[in-house]
């Protein structure tokens, strides 16, 4: 018989009753629970240990996978469900969970649109993500461009050759005279460097069609703060795009790059942008180097309202 007391002893802890408010309304992996609390394998894994020894959840494995669905008696599910409700991520744990099942979903419709037509799907001659990057650039039709974050202003200087003004700002005395340089080197007339912060940029409110972070939100203090001062610099019916690195371990990356966030999860940016007041959100992981430390790449695309 289940020891009552050790059961609620169990659900005074915040990380436990996460994990089991989720697992309540579905059934998730441990890789979908780090996805959906944003915390290490090792403490999901000892926090379910603790909560299987006491037959408050059980698992099954499918496939290559370990399932964990909750096993709460109604009265515990009661009790459970009060205390979450004193906790400030059970909302965002919410909008993760319902993001990660539409991701599972996503991943089912990609490994048969993948076995429908393997030929040819790895590999054709003169057929590279570069190549069709080279070509997209050049037929996108924006009037205004805003490259925040520019560095030294690579994508901002392929984005001016479609673009009627490219405005590329970066904090970077230093990159933006070297900028300033090239553009007078090659007549890039259409391509402004200003000086100025992410968080604040020197941009006029809604004179933008689409602005873009490439590489460039993990190094704001505030991406939140980044983000809403995108959506005052966009027109109505704007675009942002987001490049950036998905969330890992690498600590060096900080004394390495001045990196200040370790990436995001898929979630996390999504949640982000949607905080900001964007709409039609779409996240997706579109990259992974082949070396270590196998930085992935996580993109996202949002628009602010056409009408607000």
């Amino acid at each position: 018989m289940k020891s009552i007391l050790k059961s609620l002893k169990l659900l005074t802890d915040p990380t436990r009753l996460r994990i089991l408010n989720v697992l309540n309304e579905e059934s998730l992996s441990v890789a979908e629970l780090q996805e959906v609390l944003n915390m290490g394998q090792s403490r999901i894994s000892t926090q379910l240990a603790q909560l299987k020894k006491e037959g408050l959840v059980m698992d099954a494995r499918v496939g290559k996978n370990v399932f964990y669905t909750s096993s709460l008696n109604d009265k515990l599910r009661d009790v459970a469900a009060a205390a979450c409700c004193e906790l400030p991520e059970v909302e965002q744990d919410r909008a993760a969970l319902r993001f990660v099942l539409e991701k599972r979903k996503d991943r089912l419709r990609s490994y048969f649109d993948d076995v429908a037509g393997k030929f040819g799907r790895n590999y054709a001659p003169g057929r590279s993500w570069k190549a069709l990057a080279g070509g997209l650039l050049r037929i996108m039709n924006y009037e205004v461009i805003a490259d925040l974050g520019a560095g030294e202003g690579f994508v901002s200087q392929l984005l001016s050759a479609r673009a009627r003004h490219v405005i590329a700002v970066d904090n970077s005395p230093r990159m933006v005279a070297l900028g300033a340089e090239m553009v007078k080197q090659h007549g890039l007339s259409n391509l402004e460097y200003r000086l100025g912060d992410i968080e604040n940029p020197p941009i006029e409110p809604n004179s933008v069609d689409l602005a873009m972070f490439s590489q460039a939100l993990h190094h704001a203090v505030s991406p939140d703060r980044a983000l809403q001062a995108t959506w005052n610099i966009l027109k109505p019916g704007g675009c942002l795009l987001v490049l950036d690195l998905l969330s890992h371990k690498v600590e060096e990356a900080r004394d390495l790059y001045a990196d200040i966030w370790l990436g995001f999860t898929e979630s996390q940016l999504e949640h982000m942008m949607l905080g900001a007041g964007f709409e039609h959100v779409y996240t997706d992981v579109v990259d992974k180097e082949g070396e270590a430390p196998y930085f992935q790449t996580l993109m996202g695309v949002a628009w602010k309202p056409a009408a607000v």
